[in-house]
């Protein structure tokens, strides 16, 4: 039996990625999003497709701005004993060229793809068990020597920080035994995708992406701590 928690959970990659974990009946899956609309519509879909699969709670929370210690730890304790796996997918992209991107474009970007990753790491961790494993989704847009693309200055840029935060919190956790290990995700076919190029198609569907990302997530401790790992069939 694994208790998992995913952010993102409402669209793209974190909504298929949902369907795939919840399809094992031994899965027990929180998922947050901001959407409670979207939320609803995944829990409809998920009881929907597995009507035998794992147990599925879906919960309205905001990783930056909302409350942990009164709201999210609380809800989290009376599902869960212990956490095993947490996944970090929530993110937002804004697409501006960098002289018309603002400091609060920035701030806003950063507030969402870093900080609230951190701020989540910091509450989830005092409730993991030894073994346990944080999948950070990052992009190949933050990975280093990829090819880079105007507009997505900020985006990217997070991306890149949420990379390096992984190397050194893999270190940091390597006495509780909590592997860390980031998925430097390349283009699939999402809401996020489009915003960032607009006509262009993916090479890779947003369920095949989610389904890899609930695989790796479940098993890829075993093999991996503190690694950014392409995933991409493009080259660079």
């Amino acid at each position: 039996m694994a208790n998992i928690i995913i952010t993102g959970a409402s669209s793209g990659i974190g909504f298929e990625s949902v369907l795939d974990l919840t399809a094992k009946k031994e899965n027990n899956v929180i998922a947050l999003a901001r959407s409670a609309d979207k939320l609803r519509k995944l829990h409809e879909i998920s009881t929907s497709l597995n009507p035998e699969g794992g147990t599925l709670y879906p919960a309205q929370f905001d990783i930056f701005y909302d409350n942990y210690a009164d709201s999210l730890v609380p809800f989290i304790q009376s599902k869960f004993e212990t956490v095993d796996i947490l996944i970090n997918n929530a993110g937002m992209l804004i697409n501006k060229p960098f002289l018309e991107t603002t400091l609060e474009d920035f701030a806003e970007v950063f507030q969402t793809n870093l900080l609230g990753q951190v701020n989540m790491i910091k509450h989830i961790v005092p409730l993991m068990k030894n073994g346990g494993h944080i999948v950070n989704i990052g992009s190949m847009g933050g990975f280093q020597g990829s090819a880079k693309f105007p507009g997505l200055a900020a985006y990217s840029a997070s991306k890149g920080a949420l990379a390096t935060l992984t190397e050194c919190l893999a270190e940091e956790f390597r006495d509780l035994n909590i592997s860390v290990n980031c998925l430097a995700l390349g283009s699939s076919q999402t809401e996020m995708f489009e915003e960032a190029f607009p006509g262009v198609e993916a090479g890779t569907l947003a369920f095949e992406m989610g389904r890899y990302v609930a695989e790796f997530a479940q098993n890829g401790h075993k093999y991996y701590n503190g690694k950014i790992l392409p995933v991409a069939n493009t080259t660079p």
